[in-house]
């Protein structure tokens, strides 16, 4: 997995020559040469741009993975509605796999493992479906597997009930 390749001309002609080359996937960061735009609508064209030069070359769409580039509320209290509309809008029309750095969106905040919490349930309903998350958060994965359930991802709720009896199983033994 390369990290990563922005909308620059000069980093998707460096980048992902080489993600062809290695046969690997690549992140696609939703940024360009003016930075990470403030509106759904242009990171949504930096990705279109990123996926097209990467088919353009032979590598395919499932192996970009685009970064929807979430911002802290901190300095602006709109910033996860517009990576959440990004990440709908790339999904939608991209169809490609989206990562985050969820634990962004309360950079500088108190308490931010409840915000965190909020905002994961909320960007794997947008459709981010590789988040990156702080792995010692108590509960994470039940929370997961639970936001998978309601979205109905999980018929029958085969993955949150196997969860559970592990879960339970693995206390017996304790």
């Amino acid at each position: 997995l390369v990290s990563s390749v922005t909308g620059e001309e000069k980093r998707i002609a460096q980048v992902l020559p080489l993600v062809k080359r290695y046969g690997c996937a690549v992140i696609a960061l939703t940024s360009d040469e003016s930075g990470i735009p403030g509106d759904a609508q242009a990171r949504l064209a930096i990705a279109r741009k990123i996926v097209a030069a990467a088919e353009a070359i032979g590598v395919p769409r499932e192996d970009v993975i685009v970064d929807c580039a979430c911002m802290t509320v901190g300095t602006d209290t709109g910033a996860a509605l517009v990576t959440l509309e990004a990440a709908r809008l790339i999904r939608a029309e991209l169809g490609c796999n989206l990562t985050l750095g969820a634990s962004n969106v309360s950079y500088g905040l108190p308490d931010r493992r409840v915000v965190n919490t909020a905002f994961l349930p909320l960007a794997i309903a947008a459709g981010i479906n590789c988040p990156i998350v702080d792995p010692t958060v108590e509960g994470l994965r039940e929370l997961v597997l639970a936001t998978d359930l309601l979205l109905d991802r999980d018929r029958w709720a085969t993955r949150y009930t196997r969860n559970f009896k592990a879960k339970r199983t693995a206390a017996s033994r304790s």
